[in-house]
């Protein structure tokens, strides 16, 4: 059974996962509701939405759903639990999912590391350009306006024959 996920959204009392989405063949829309059993609070999102992901019930429905906004709807359920509002939620989502330039990678443990990589990721698969782009144009060449003089950077001043 093929089908398209139209929205996808969260229920809190009780907890369920809604899915619209139309069936293909038949040309019908239609709504399933996903109940989400044992999720406190304290549980981990991206597990969860990885369980209800991989679910041999729910697989075929949410196949084009991506794992990322699972876990957003996930991330607002366990707000609810925790008793913020929704505009509490929404604003640590976006905290968790932009990515600070003048943030230290370096002193990330392995998970927050992997989730910052993804995020920047799924950024550069959003903004690339691709050759079916109607405006993608094949090895463009900039140049630079050089108005000042250039600096020199510290790391490169010394000569090569130190080695």
């Amino acid at each position: 059974m093929t089908c398209t996920a139209k929205k996808c959204g969260i229920r809190f009392q009780p907890p369920a996962i809604i899915l619209i989405y139309e069936n293909e063949m038949k040309g019908k829309s239609r709504q399933r509701i996903m109940p989400v059993r044992n999720f406190s609070k304290f549980s981990d999102c991206s597990r969860a939405a990885e369980q209800l992901k991989n679910n041999p019930r729910h697989k075929s429905y949410l196949e084009r759903v991506s794992l990322r906004q699972l876990e957003k709807l996930f991330t607002f359920l366990r707000g609810y639990l925790w008793g913020q509002s929704l505009a509490e939620t929404m604003e640590q989502i976006q905290r968790e999912t932009t990515i600070d330039p003048e943030e230290d990678l370096n002193k990330l443990d392995d998970k927050e590391l992997a989730k910052r990589k993804s995020i920047m990721d799924e950024l550069f698969e959003k903004n690339q350009k691709k050759k079916d782009d109607p405006n993608f144009v094949y090895d463009v060449e900039v140049e630079f306006p050089q108005d000042e003089q250039l600096q020199s950077c510290g790391w490169d001043t010394e000569s090569a024959d130190e080695f």
